[in-house]
């Protein structure tokens, strides 16, 4: 086998901070065959320390520097169990792709930065495989925003001639992919708030980490109120190319607006709002930005969410919300076989990002490499 036509591994842990999401994947004729999948939770004191971090606070540094070390393990750890569930021993993949964990991104800064940690040359000693990762700061260098970066990948794998295609990844944070058809400018861009708001309000509340199913939200009512103040974010109207995070929306934000009503509402009730957000601001997005799309396809956490589909459905009208199970991609894996995808771009010396999504001043070559 030569060493280009080896296997690679993605490596995902995304604004929800729930679990380090791993796919072993080879491409086979441009398209992704997954060999094995894993997801291997977040501790709940790591979580905890990492969500610590994720605000400004004191003896940020050392914070920062334990952190990243320890992130770097799991994510070996993950590797390692990938490896074993996959059948194959480290000198038989070619590259991992690490996306590490994002702490902050503030692209819009006096000084533009993002921040993944995880260690890179941690992980490639720990596991003996060369590893990819720092893919969003170049882009912000070029002067984008260094997200999405999940579009390019969707372009990939998705874009059909004859159909006009929506994507949207919900995760912590939800992005659209526009694809048009007939091969037009590819679009994307982060809508606002996936599950991030719902599982910090689910865990204040019910000590869990997310709303399973949507069940608990399903049980409550929509306040108008709260949600027409939460719509009104500067975010919302804004024009791409825009990304987000934990930066804007966290349970600070929405603490305020449920002040302002003056009276307290039912923590149901604020549930179901902002799972109404979330299908509001996806669904607006589309609807201006992939006008004639035939199809929106969902991936991400998200998916799972019964009530938040169902909204989505909805507020489609006539174009039909589907998982990319549909088209033969986990819904689940996407985000991972995606840093895979940049990781095999870099190693080729080709350019990972889409200036027209996130506003760079060209295609850049993302990522550094660190050899095993």
């Amino acid at each position: 086998m030569r060493n280009d036509d080896a296997p690679l591994i993605g490596l995902m842990s995304g604004t929800s901070m729930d679990a380090v999401d791993a796919v072993l994947v080879r491409f086979e004729a441009g398209r992704p065959r997954t060999l094995a999948r894993h997801a291997l939770p977040l501790p709940a004191e790591l979580r905890a320390a990492l969500l610590g971090l994720a605000a400004p606070g004191h003896d940020e540094l050392d914070r920062a520097a334990q952190l990243d070390n320890r992130v770097a393990r799991l994510f070996a750890q993950a590797v390692r169990e990938l490896l074993e569930l996959g059948g194959l021993r480290a000198g038989q993949v070619r590259a991992i792709g690490s996306h590490g964990q994002t702490i902050r991104h503030a692209p819009s800064a006096a000084e533009p930065y993002t921040l993944q940690i995880g260690n890179p040359a941690l992980l490639a000693e720990l596991t003996g495989i060369t590893v990819v990762a720092d893919f969003r700061r170049r882009d912000l260098a070029a002067g984008g925003q260094g997200a999405p970066l999940a579009p390019a990948f969707h372009a990939a794998f998705f874009a059909r001639d004859a159909a006009d295609t929506a994507v949207i990844n919900i995760g912590g944070i939800a992005n659209l992919t526009h694809l048009p058809a007939g091969g037009g400018p590819v679009t994307g861009f982060d809508t606002g708030p996936g599950n991030l708001l719902l599982n910090a309000w689910t865990e204040r509340y019910l000590g869990e980490p997310m709303d399973r199913d949507g069940a608990w939200s399903a049980g409550g009512e929509v306040n108008a109120a709260l949600l027409d103040r939460l719509l009104a974010d500067d975010y919302f109207s804004a024009p791409p190319p825009k990304s987000t995070g934990r930066e804007h929306f966290h349970l600070d934000w929405l603490d305020t607006h449920c002040r302002a009503l003056g009276r307290a509402l039912p923590p149901r009730s604020v549930a179901a709002t902002l799972v109404e957000l979330s299908a509001r601001t996806i669904a607006d997005a589309c609807h201006v930005h992939a006008p004639v799309a035939d199809a929106w396809l969902i991936c991400g956490g998200g998916v799972h969410n019964r009530l938040l589909m169902a909204r989505l459905s909805a507020l489609a009208g006539p174009v039909p919300v589907r998982s990319t199970a549909a088209c033969g991609a986990d819904p689940d894996d996407l985000e991972a076989l995606g840093f895979a995808w940049l990781a095999q771009r870099t190693l080729s010396g080709l350019p990972g990002n889409l200036p027209e999504v996130t506003g760079a001043r060209g295609p850049r070559i993302l990522g550094g490499i660190y050899p095993a």
